[in-house]
């Protein structure tokens, strides 16, 4: 009799340790991964951003959205989440049958921890904005032969130094809807955009690197373009 109860007791041991054994091996399959990021702008009805987690050097997504009031969270696999290295954010077209990254990435960021602090991706900066400058002229070189001026320079900006070959615009035909040409750039504000790509919008993108005054005198004088650290979008990442 003694025999069998000792029995009946080691049985119900086995049982208890099968039982929490069991219940250490329930880890979760799933986590969240919350963005809190600012200076993003929507993208209209044929885009969409969408966050990547890098793990083992491969993209993983972390879901699209394309409003941009933050914080946000998203569900994603708990040990790809845990093993991520990097988090990256690209705009993807609204209809994507793509499941790489495309090229136009916005922002990115290593985890150190649980977080990841994220600014412009390395594709995007390829050097340091932070510390970017330029010059840019009022003229209209369009309109006037070889060595003669119209007396219209404020009707133009170029962006460099005056006698060089520079890229710029002349503001004298096609005017967008809500102006007249010729249009008077003195006294306004001159950008130079970093645009995604395909860009469906006229409107300047929100990362602007370069800003400056286009005050009242023309080429030969210049106007300085200086960083604009407001505009480059940035946040935090936690897991």
């Amino acid at each position: 009799m003694m025999i069998r109860e000792m029995f009946l007791a080691l049985s119900m041991i086995g049982l208890i340790a099968t039982s929490c054994s069991s219940d250490d091996d329930n880890t979760p399959t799933a986590a969240n991964l919350t963005l809190n990021l600012s200076g993003l702008e929507e993208l209209g009805n044929d885009f969409r951003y969408e966050g990547w987690i890098i793990v083992d050097g491969s993209p993983v997504s972390t879901g699209v959205f394309s409003s941009v009031t933050f914080p946000k969270s998203f569900t994603v696999d708990a040990t790809q989440l845990a093993a991520a290295t990097t988090f990256v954010l690209s705009i993807e077209p609204a209809v994507d049958s793509d499941p790489a990254p495309a090229a136009t990435k916005i922002l990115a960021g290593d985890f150190s921890g649980s977080s990841a602090n994220v600014g412009l991706a390395p594709v995007i900066a390829n050097g340091d904005l932070n510390t970017s400058s330029g010059t840019f002229f009022l003229r209209t070189p369009t309109d006037e032969l070889p060595n003669s001026n119209n007396g219209n320079d404020q009707n133009g900006v170029w962006f460099g130094i005056p006698g060089a070959p520079v890229p710029g615009e002349d503001f004298f035909n096609n005017a967008p809807s809500g102006f007249s040409f010729p249009l008077d750039v003195r006294g306004r504000t001159v950008v130079i955009s970093i645009e995604p790509s395909p860009d469906n919008s006229p409107a300047p993108f929100a990362i602007k690197p370069l800003v400056g005054n286009a005050v009242q005198e023309t080429a030969p004088s210049t106007h300085s373009l200086d960083v604009n650290i407001a505009s480059f979008p940035a946040g935090s990442v936690s897991r």
